[in-house]
């Protein structure tokens, strides 16, 4: 990030400045610049994300329906994960999973894994109900996650929240994922998402946590969009 210019670089010689100048508008990078304060950020994403829950309350309504009128068990799905500092902290997610999933994990995975990594993911697994696997499929699961962007635990961007299981299985360079709040989307998902080997994800976690700022954030908010529509890597 390039730092703010001296106030020398940006304001006139008072002999030289006519009186009635009207002050030039600031640079759009700049704005940019300024509004990335850790603090305003914090804000920033606060109204954005009270304002995306009041908008889609009646599509959360409609999916919490679907998901405790198609299989039993409650409509959240509450998941230990490592955040900002290595802190573990709640994720929320609609539940797109049968009662028994966390049962049959072990044995599921020691058949097969179609994850890369410390991650442990299996690309048609026979836990997701059928509601679940749409779900999965528009990322309409993760809309409860706004909640964590409400409460801190989570930003809007940023490298995705792993379980301690897999924190565990880290190498150093993969622990610098938790330098930033972990993010509702971020530039490894929508650059490929599952389909992405871990190694290569966890690159573009590293760089965005280098290249940081509000105006990366938007760029990946804005390709969120198509890439949930493509729905590529998205199961």
């Amino acid at each position: 990030m390039s730092a703010l210019p001296e106030p020398a670089s940006v304001l006139s010689p008072p002999h030289r400045a006519p009186a009635a100048a009207p002050a030039p508008a600031p640079a759009p990078a700049l704005v940019l610049e300024v509004l990335d304060h850790g603090r305003t950020r914090r804000v920033l994403e606060w109204t954005l994300a009270a304002a995306a829950l009041l908008l889609l309350a009646p599509l959360l309504l409609l999916v919490a329906l679907l998901v405790v009128g198609t299989s039993r068990g409650p409509v959240l799905f509450r998941q230990e994960r490592i955040g900002h500092g290595g802190r573990p902290f709640v994720v929320l997610k609609f539940r797109t999973m049968r009662r028994d999933a966390a049962t049959r994990a072990e044995a599921l995975f020691a058949v097969a894994n179609d994850g890369s990594g410390p991650l442990d993911k299996l690309r048609r697994d026979p836990r997701v109900t059928p509601v679940g696997r749409w779900l999965r499929r528009t990322s309409l699961d993760e809309l409860p996650q706004l909640w964590n962007v409400l409460n801190g635990t989570m930003a809007l961007v940023g490298p995705r929240p792993t379980t301690p299981r897999e924190v565990a299985r880290f190498v150093p360079r993969e622990h610098r994922r938790c330098a930033v709040r972990p993010g509702v989307t971020g530039l490894a998902q929508v650059s490929g998402r599952s389909d992405l080997a871990w190694d290569d994800a966890v690159d573009l976690d590293l760089h965005y946590i280098d290249h940081r700022s509000l105006a990366l954030d938007l760029r990946i908010l804005l390709r969120t969009v198509p890439a949930v529509l493509r729905a590529r890597g998205a199961y």
